[in-house]
């Protein structure tokens, strides 16, 4: 089966589940469609109940979508609750916000004879969202929040890995009053993808995956001509220049690399060091990292979740010993991980000169790249010589200093002093290789959205 829960806890495969068939697709899309038609019409306050009710859902039963979360990718127990706590918070905003953000705005003329012309925002249809195993409620909730506030419908492809979560969707929406064929998870197979896209009643799809998997998607949306947005990998840098409070800068970089096992798109993969505070910091990296307990992600006390698979951390191992064949230096860090479950132990990579390709690669796990700087300019140049612009944090106690920093590295998202970590009323998305588009706040809503331009012009005026 595709679709399958494998506890990467114990490798134990829970249960399993058959994939969708051509005929319920194409009764979703039918569906989907029919429930448009009246939702784009349904006022934004019978929308934002609906949005309430599914985050108040959310916060009754966090334990229960949490355990959901950890039983089938492995996170840590707290970490899950926490990730359901940011998916009401995104519901919560969208109920809030959502009608201010669609309101029609009133565009300047150069002359008032030429007409009264605005912009009305209107939606579009029917949303295909295909989204990651790392986040399983975030990244969909991250997608539906918006799109069924801002009157879209959507249909979900979740990772094949995730059947359990994808299907506890169905039953929180329902619960909270969205009417039926609005949102439906489908347990798609990969011809599904296509069929879905070229569909007329389908206006885009939003993506979060991998740089490999936006290629082929991106290439199905266009031959469509329909829109897209994607979320994809990153190696975002995590920059401590030499005014940095080194021993705070370490204990955020050991958290940075390895929340969610380190199987972050934002997760501090990079850490760029100037010269004069390296060795210090890399003790008090070494010592943080030494620090992490892994083991039952439900214990309390774990502090290192397991990989989210087994073939998730062969994958990975096979990677860094890619890069070691072409130079990279590789040192165990940490106390041993257990043998038993999809572990991997923490490493630190070094000696990632220009000569390395590996510099440019992700490593999705706890691998941490380190380099050190000469200066300011050369942890910008490091920040930069990457294929991957997607988030990224400077340490430094000028806040001036930050912010130029900030602004000099080519990517979609800065934070200072801080690791970057998603929050309900900021924008998220990348550059280059780490996609295009946004989404959350009023950029996320307005992605699959007509904008449409109406002008009354007095029937006199000249042409």
């Amino acid at each position: 089966m595709a679709y399958a829960t494998t506890n990467p806890y114990t490798n134990e495969v829970v249960a399993t589940f058959p994939e969708a068939t051509d005929a319920e697709v194409q009764t979703a899309l039918a569906e989907a469609h029919a429930a448009f038609e009246a939702w784009r019409d349904t006022s934004f306050a019978e929308r934002a109940k609906v949005m309430n009710a599914a985050a108040a859902i959310l916060r009754r039963d966090v334990d229960k979508y949490a355990r959901l979360g950890t039983l089938e990718m492995g996170k840590l127990f707290e970490e899950s609750k926490a990730e359901i706590i940011l998916s009401a918070e995104i519901f919560e905003y969208y109920a809030k916000h959502a009608e201010a953000l669609l309101k029609p705005e009133l565009l300047p003329v150069a002359d008032p004879a030429e007409g009264k012309a605005m912009l009305v925002h209107e939606p579009l249809g029917i949303v295909l969202a295909i989204e990651p195993w790392n986040f399983p409620f975030y990244q969909v909730v991250r997608i539906i929040a918006p799109q069924l506030s801002a009157g879209n419908a959507v249909l979900l492809k979740h990772a094949s890995n995730l059947p359990q979560c994808a299907a506890a969707f169905d039953t929180l929406m329902a619960e909270a009053g969205l009417p039926k064929g609005l949102f439906r998870n489908l347990y798609a197979a990969r011809p599904h993808t296509a069929m879905i896209l070229n569909d007329p009643r389908v206006c885009g799809i939003a993506l979060t995956g991998s740089e490999g998997a936006g290629t082929v998607i991106a290439g199905i949306a266009g031959k469509a001509l329909k829109k897209a947005t994607m979320e994809l990998g990153g190696a975002d840098a995590f920059i401590v220049l030499d005014d940095a409070d080194v021993e705070k800068a370490a204990r955020w970089a050991v958290i940075g690399r390895h929340w969610n096992a380190g199987q972050v798109c934002v997760s501090a993969k990079r850490l760029i060091v100037a010269d004069a505070i390296y060795d210090q910091f890399v003790a008090l990296y070494k010592e943080g990292v030494a620090a992490l307990k892994a083991g039952d992600p439900m214990d309390p006390t774990t502090t290192l979740a397991p990989l989210s698979s087994q073939a998730a951390a062969d994958d990975l191992r096979d990677q860094v010993t890619r890069a070691m064949d072409l130079g990279a230096k590789v040192e165990v860090i940490g106390a041993p991980v257990p043998e038993q479950g999809a572990f991997f132990q923490p490493l630190l990579m070094s000696n990632l000169d220009q000569k390395n390709p590996a510099r440019h690669w992700e490593f999705f796990g706890p691998v941490t790249q380190i380099y050190r700087a000469k200066d300011e300019a050369d942890a910008i140049r490091i920040a930069n010589d990457s294929p991957y612009g997607l988030g990224g944090s400077v340490f430094t106690k000028d806040e001036a200093r930050g912010t130029r920093v900030a602004r000099a590295i080519r990517t979609g998202m800065v934070v200072i002093n801080h690791p970057l970590s998603p929050k309900a009323d900021l924008p998220f998305g990348g550059i280059k290789n780490s996609g295009y588009g946004r989404e959350l706040i009023g950029l996320g809503i307005k992605e699959f959205i007509n904008h449409k331009l109406i002008n009354v012009v007095d029937i006199d005026a000249a042409f």
